[in-house]
């Protein structure tokens, strides 16, 4: 098929007038729509091959210029002519916006003006509707305005979005000599007397912007367009380069003075690698989307070519290299708002607001150093500051700490440039390594230095193993930031829980925070906790052996190393341990104590797991997380402590049965003794004493009403979970009902407690996590869940049924690949075998499960629930159905081949948040 051009789309409509504009429209857009599609597989295909992606934009706007060309002429010369026209018959398009720069995305907005000399005729009414319903009809998202000068002039003033358009406003054709009436009388009377403005405006539109998509630049499904660190961040500094600088191309911005050659290079290099991720999403989705979602990030990554290399796979590299184009586009920020200032432009910024108590200076120098306060900021007296002390590299942070001031961007500059002068001298300086480990355990902002050495590109090449994970991404749903990011946050919640902030979330922590004796071996360790990762092997283990080698560069004892080093390597064992075990049986305690070993380690690993949990991203921390960790902190403390931990367990029982004695005092003894006989010692052994009482009273309360079958709930909104209790008659498969109704009604479990009395009853605590944050709400949601496990316990509705009704209908190729393993253990609980099974997590998993398990006659004493983004960790403690631990090595090769059939047989359905 033959390239479609525009003069051959207006030699097609004949020589004859089509005065009819439907007429004109049926005969008109057909061609077009081909010019259109013709001229978007020729950008692909472009940009397939030369991966160019400001190529790919500029292309699409040039064949956008001949479209919108061809319309105006074909309307013009067909419907409307206008041989002799008045003063006012005169018209100009112009491109504004994104298309007035001359680049365009595949599914881009055509942004345009109208422009008239004074005031709409008849005759430029008809000329602009006319063509809008042809470029409509072609399905283009049309953004247009129709203004006479005037009105430009009158708006601009009163609106900032109006004036940033015609900012980049673009001629396209018509009457030139109004398009350039517009430009002189914009620069003079608009542009010329208001750069404070538009630059305040700019900033702060900026900034709410950047909150809205995501705060942090390193954000693992970032925006391309409006994120931070985007097209839009470019697209900003450009704009107020153009409105103080007064410059018409990017290129002048190096003549102006505001960018090196070297950083305009970079400023054009992020630009075209952010236009071609954003082309490519474009074409690959056909729509205007702008997220670089995790299942977008695998096909952008092969079709921009990444492969997978040293222990990352193509689309971390992929990611890699986004992020790394983000924290440049950063820097260029920072450039700007630096000469920004020096014009008086904006409002200098502080080092951090909450921690502004020191005294500060607007200038002049520090005592005895290379370094001066210049306008509130920490600067270097003289260009040679590095090269004549390299420590200077790192004491430039160390001061901007101890005075608590932002770095000058010029002082940032130089020390980004001077990075060539990081080598394994300054590495092992004792005085580098001094100030270092000052800034990192400092009691100030931490966070906010170390990013800044981080952006600067200091902190990589001073420790070179963090900076193999500076802009590393896991490709992975759990994980909402980079590894250098992540770990940069963990020492702000560090900081935070040292500082007493957010003691009503996690309290222990803040309690015995100021009774810590390592302190500068805690923030080390959760400075380097994930500093091995991306490595082939374990990062736990591999995270230890960097720690050994770093404290003692560090300045740390062998004492505080040793420390160090254990910490990085159990990092995850408490939040594996209080998640995934059960924390009521002794052998998970003693086997996690026996790991521990001093109350020194157990409060450093509980300070560094939630420091840990909090800094994965929103949402990650809960309430039950924390209740979980504190039961595990004070059920060890106990073990550490030499306590009474090898009471006899009769004796145990006995207590915690006056202690329900005690709760009830309105029953009678015979009552009483009665209840208390049904339980087997594992309900008085694993139920706390608040719950025991109410569950009695719920008991009774169901008996006397006649109920055989029958729930009640609670909800708890510190531990963020809701308690559904079931009172039943005990069959194989009550577990599995039970799950599947809670999938089919949206309820998320993360525990269940399951007991049978001796007369044969189950009751079951089934915890899950909260979805509603008024308590009103919530119990609407448990009621509902109650009501529907209620009815499939009875047979009133078929169970599985209701779970395939949740399930995936449509099947697409999984974003995420989790290779499903099980697990078997007898040493893990004196009284139960261990069955753990991770996989990639689906609607109506733990359904499946637990179906399998009923099927292989395995007895459920408890099951405990973790979720990591798409991967389900599920660890249930069972029994044969003698009561006892499953042994027999083809039992157990059995039980784990039927539970990986469990995956096998969703392979292809896609992964979704599960409802059970």
């Amino acid at each position: 098929m033959s390239t479609l051009l525009p003069e051959t789309i207006l030699k097609n409509l004949g020589d004859e007038p089509l005065r009819d504009p439907t007429l004109l429209r049926s005969r008109l857009v057909p061609d077009l729509k081909l010019y259109l599609d013709q001229g978007r597989e020729a950008a692909e295909a472009q940009l397939l091959r030369t991966q160019n992606g400001l190529d790919c934009a500029r292309y699409l706007s040039a064949r956008m210029d001949g479209l919108v060309r061809c319309v105006h002429d074909a309307v013009v010369r067909h419907l409307y002519p206008a041989a002799n026209p008045s003063s006012g018959e005169r018209l100009a398009v112009v491109a504004t916006g994104g298309y007035g720069r001359g680049t365009l995305a595949p599914g881009s907005d055509v942004d345009l003006l109208f422009l008239l000399p004074y005031k709409q005729t008849a005759w430029s009414e008809s000329v602009v509707e006319a063509m809008l319903y042809v470029l409509w009809d072609l399905k283009l998202k049309v953004g247009h305005a129709t203004r006479s000068v005037e009105d430009c002039i009158r708006e601009a003033g009163a609106d900032m979005t109006i004036r940033t358009s015609l900012l980049e406003a673009r001629f396209l054709f018509g009457d030139r000599d109004l398009y350039d009436t517009l430009t002189v009388r914009f620069d003079a009377e608009i542009v010329a007397t208001s750069a404070p403005d538009f630059v305040d405006a700019k900033l702060k539109e900026r900034d709410a912007r950047v909150a809205k998509a995501g705060a942090s630049r390193y954000l693992v499904e970032p925006n391309v367009k409006d994120g931070k660190g985007g097209l839009r961040d470019l697209n900003t500094l450009f704009w107020i380069a153009k409105y103080v600088y007064r410059v018409r191309e990017p290129e002048e911005l190096v003549k102006a003075g505001l960018f090196t050659p070297d950083e305009f290079k970079l400023f054009a290099r992020c630009e075209e690698f952010l236009w071609r991720v954003r082309c490519h999403l474009h074409f690959v989705t056909g729509r205007a989307e702008e997220r670089l979602t995790f299942d977008l990030q695998r096909v952008i990554a092969e079709r921009i070519g990444s492969t997978g290399r040293s222990g990352l796979s193509g689309v971390e590299r992929f990611m890699k290299s986004y992020f790394r184009i983000a924290k440049d586009v950063g820097d260029l920020t920072a450039i700007v708002c630096a000469e920004l200032e020096g014009r008086q432009a904006k409002r200098r910024p502080v080092l951090d607001r909450m921690f502004g108590r020191f005294r500060r200076r607007r200038g002049g120098a520090l005592t005895g150093s290379d370094f001066i306060i210049d306008n509130d900021r920490i600067n270097v007296s003289g260009e040679t500051a590095f090269v004549r002390d390299p420590v200077n590299l790192i004491r430039l942070f160390w001061m901007a700490d101890r005075h608590n001031l932002p770095i000058h961007p010029d002082a940032t500059r130089l020390a980004t440039r001077s990075l060539s002068l990081i080598g394994p001298g300054l590495r092992n300086d004792p005085e580098a390594n001094r100030l270092f480990l000052d800034i990192l355990t400092s009691k100030n902002v931490p966070e906010v230095v170390l990013r800044r050495m981080n952006e600067a590109g200091v902190l990589g090449r001073f420790i070179p193993d963090f900076g193999r994970i500076v802009a590393m991404m896991q490709f992975n749903m759990y994980h909402h930031y980079t590894v250098d990011e992540h770990l940069l946050r963990s020492i702000g919640v560090l900081t935070e829980i040292e500082t007493g902030q957010y003691g009503h979330e996690h309290p222990l922590v803040n309690q015995i925070f100021p009774s810590i004796q390592n302190r500068r071996a805690l923030y080390v360790a959760v400075f380097l906790h994930d500093i091995a990762k991306g490595r082939p092997q374990d990062h736990s283990e591999a995270g230890a052996v960097i720690a050994r080698k770093l404290g003692p560069r560090f300045g740390l004892t062998k004492a505080e190393t040793n420390t160090v080093a254990w910490l990085v390597e159990h990092h995850l064992l408490m939040s594996n341990t209080a998640q995934s075990r059960d924390l009521s049986d002794p052998a998970t305690i003693k086997s996690f104590a026996e790991v521990v070993q001093t109350m020194e380690r157990l409060k450093l690993l509980l300070v560094l797991t939630v420091a840990d949990i909090r800094a994965v991203g929103p949402g990650v921390w809960t309430g039950w997380k924390g209740q979980l960790l504190r039961n595990l902190y004070h059920e060890t403390e106990v073990v550490l402590g030499g306590g009474a931990t090898d009471m006899a367990r009769s004796e145990r029982v006995r207590l915690a049965q006056e202690q329900l004695r005690a709760e009830l005092p309105d029953w009678t003894e015979g009552e009483f003794e009665s209840y208390a006989a049904r339980h087997m010692p594992a309900y008085w052994l694993k139920t706390d004493e608040t719950r025991r009482a109410k569950q009695a009273r719920f008991v009774r309360e169901s008996e006397k009403a006649g109920r055989t079958v029958t729930t009640c709930f609670a909800t708890d909104h510190f531990r963020g979970v809701t308690e559904l209790t079931v009172l039943s008659p005990d069959h194989p498969r009550l577990l599995a009902i039970i799950t599947g109704a809670c999938a089919a009604a949206g309820g998320n479990i993360v525990d269940a407690q399951i007991f049978t009395t001796t007369d044969g009853m189950a009751l079951d605590t089934i915890v899950l996590s909260r979805a509603f944050d008024r308590d009103e709400d919530e119990l609407r949601r448990a009621e509902r869940v109650a009501k529907g496990i209620e009815r499939a316990l009875k047979g009133e509705v078929k169970i599985a049924d209701l779970v395939d009704g949740k399930r995936p209908v449509k099947e697409r190729s999984r974003t995420f690949h989790v290779p499903p393993e099980v697990s078997i253990d007898n040493s893990l609980s004196s009284r139960q075998t261990v069955i753990e099974i991770s996989g990639l997590d689906r609607p109506g998993l733990l359904y499946d499960l637990t179906t399998a398990l009923g099927k292989l006659n395995l007895n459920i004493a408890s099951a405990h629930i973790v979720t990591f983004g798409e991967k389900a960790v599920d660890v249930f403690y069972v029994t044969d159905l003698t009561g006892t631990k499953v042994t027999h090595a083809g039992r157990q090769a059995t039980i784990r081949r039927t539970l990986l059939d469990v995956f096998k047989s969703e392979e292809s359905a896609p992964p979704q948040r599960r409802s059970a």
